[in-house]
């Protein structure tokens, strides 16, 4: 299963808020949503966060297994 929770872990330690991400980088709503939810997300998006956030894939999400 992937979990986006390095995501969180990463906005927070930039300092970066949803809402700067939305009004201000204009990054889809609906992303961030289907990401709380813990659905897919395509690698263009992922590339478009790692620029943003000048961050690696891997301080966006992370493989759990499943139990």
């Amino acid at each position: 299963m992937i979990s986006y929770a390095p995501f969180y872990k990463t906005l927070l330690n930039k300092g970066i808020t949803e809402y700067h991400l939305i009004y201000k980088q204009g990054f889809s709503a609906n992303t961030l949503h289907r990401m709380k939810h813990g659905k897919a997300i395509s690698t263009k998006t992922l590339d478009t966060l790692c620029f943003i956030l000048d961050c690696k894939v891997t301080d966006i999400l992370e493989y759990v297994e499943d139990n």
